[in-house]
């Protein structure tokens, strides 16, 4: 999917139509002790709970896209819902 980096779209801030930029949202840190990690931590060396396995199909073939809108009026940012698409690109 192709999408251009700047167009004109509502801001909720503005409460008008204005250019937008977009930008996508990129990873953040992970934290050290995660949810997963102090699972492993707590069941490990009770039989075969300390293995966790993938989901029985693997992978989804797709991946969410998360996009960061910001309005070039008052320069406010916010996201919309994330969608799924194969190959995403911004073009200039």
């Amino acid at each position: 999917m192709k999408m251009p980096t700047k167009f004109r779209t509502h801001c909720p801030f503005c409460k008008t139509h204005t250019e937008h930029k977009v930008e996508r949202v990129k990873k953040g840190k992970a934290s050290s002790m995660t949810r997963i990690t102090r699972q492993k931590h707590r069941h490990q060396g009770i039989g075969n709970a300390g293995k966790f396995s993938k989901v029985p199909g693997g992978d989804k073939p797709t991946k969410k896209v998360a996009l960061r809108y910001r309005c070039t009026v008052c320069k406010k940012a916010y996201q919309k819902k994330c969608f799924r698409a194969g190959k995403f690109e911004l073009t200039g």
